[in-house]
C-alpha cells in the first residue's frame, strides 16, 4: 500500500467553528469544516496485524478514526453503528483500501440482543474477538434539570453504559490472553459540564466500570483501559448543542481549539497493541491540555 500523504498539522486545524446545527445523530458530510479522521495522514506499522476488532460507533468521529487506523495497522473489523449508512460505508471503504475486511452491522446498542448478536457475528466471521472498542455515545444539551425527560435519561445510560456491559459479557468468552477492551469516557468524568448532566454521569460510570474490568479480567490476560477525550470535532457536537455553543467549542482548553478524531486514533492503537502489555485500568486523557484525574 502506498504511503498516505500527511494530513493537516495542528497549526492549520481550525480554532473557530462556524455556528451550525444538525438533527441528531448528525452526519459527517454536513460538518463545516470536515473532520479529520486520518484518511490522508495515518501511517500504519503492522502493530495490530491479523487482529480482530469490534468497534461501536464506527461510522463517524472517533470510531471512524479508530477503524481507519486499525485497518492500516493490519486489523480486520466489525463496525457497529445505528443508521448512518452512508457514513458507515465510507468508513468501511477506507478499511478495505488498506486491504482489511470491514463488516458493517447496523442496530441499536440499547438492545441487549443486538449486542449479543454483534459479538456472535464477529465470532462467526473471524473466530474470535481480540479488541473490543466501546465508543458509541448519546448526549443532549440542556439548561435545566426540568428539560431532561426520563426517556432521555434512560436512553443515555442504555447507550453509553448498559451496552458496554452487554458487549463485554458477550465478548469475553471469545477473547484470548493479550486481548484488549478500550472504552471511551470523557473529560466530563471528573469535570462534569452541567448542561450535559446525563452524559457526564455515564462517563464517570464508564471510567469506574473499566477500572473494575481491568481487575476482574487480569487473570484471563485481558486488559481494559479508557480514553478520556476533551472537545473533539464530530457530528455529535452540532447535533446536540446550540449553534452559539458550537461556535465556541474547544476554545476553553489550553490549546484553544477542538481536537480532531485523527488525534485520538494513535492512543487507541497503543492500548490495543502488545506494546501496552502492562497498561490496564488506566484513563488516558486526550484533552488539549486539560487535566483529568
Amino acid at each position: 500500500m502506498s504511503t498516505p500523504a500527511r494530513g493537516p498539522q495542528p497549526e492549520s486545524r481550525p480554532a473557530h467553528l462556524p455556528p451550525q446545527h444538525q438533527q441528531p445523530p448528525g452526519r459527517e458530510g454536513e460538518l463545516t469544516p470536515q473532520a479529520d479522521h486520518g484518511e490522508q495522514s495515518y501511517q500504519g506499522a503492522d502493530k495490530l496485524k491479523d487482529r480482530v476488532a469490534l468497534i461501536t460507533g464506527g461510522d463517524s468521529g472517533i470510531g471512524k478514526a479508530v477503524a481507519i487506523a486499525y485497518a492500516r495497522e493490519g486489523a480486520d473489523q466489525v463496525i457497529s453503528y445505528r443508521d448512518e449508512h452512508e457514513d458507515a460505508k465510507d468508513t468501511a471503504s477506507w478499511a478495505q483500501k488498506a486491504g482489511r475486511k470491514a463488516i458493517l452491522q447496523p442496530g441499536d446498542l440499547t438492545d441487549e440482543q443486538y449486542c449479543i448478536n454483534l459479538v456472535k457475528r464477529t465470532v462467526q466471521e473471524f473466530g474470535r474477538v481480540d479488541i473490543l472498542v466501546c465508543n458509541a455515545a448519546f448526549q443532549m444539551s440542556h439548561q435545566s434539570l426540568e428539560e431532561i425527560s426520563s426517556e432521555e435519561w434512560d436512553r443515555t445510560f442504555r447507550t453509553n453504559i448498559y451496552s458496554m456491559f452487554y458487549l463485554v459479557k458477550a465478548a469475553v468468552p471469545h477473547m484470548r490472553p493479550g486481548s484488549a477492551i478500550i472504552t471511551t469516557s470523557s473529560v466530563n468524568l471528573d469535570q462534569p459540564r452541567p448542561t450535559l448532566l446525563p452524559y457526564a454521569a455515564t462517563k464517570a460510570a464508564i471510567q469506574n466500570f473499566t477500572g473494575n474490568l481491568a481487575q476482574l479480567l487480569a487473570e484471563k490476560g485481558i486488559r481494559a483501559n479508557t480514553v478520556a477525550p476533551g472537545p473533539i470535532w464530530t457530528p455529535l457536537i452540532p447535533s446536540t448543542m446550540p449553534p452559539e455553543q458550537v461556535e465556541k467549542f474547544g476554545q476553553s482548553v489550553p490549546m484553544k481549539r477542538p481536537g480532531q478524531p485523527a488525534e485520538l486514533a494513535p492512543v487507541y492503537v497503543l492500548l490495543a497493541s502488545p506494546e501496552a502489555s502492562y497498561v490496564s485500568g488506566s484513563t488516558i486523557a486526550v484533552t488539549g491540555g486539560k487535566p483529568v484525574i
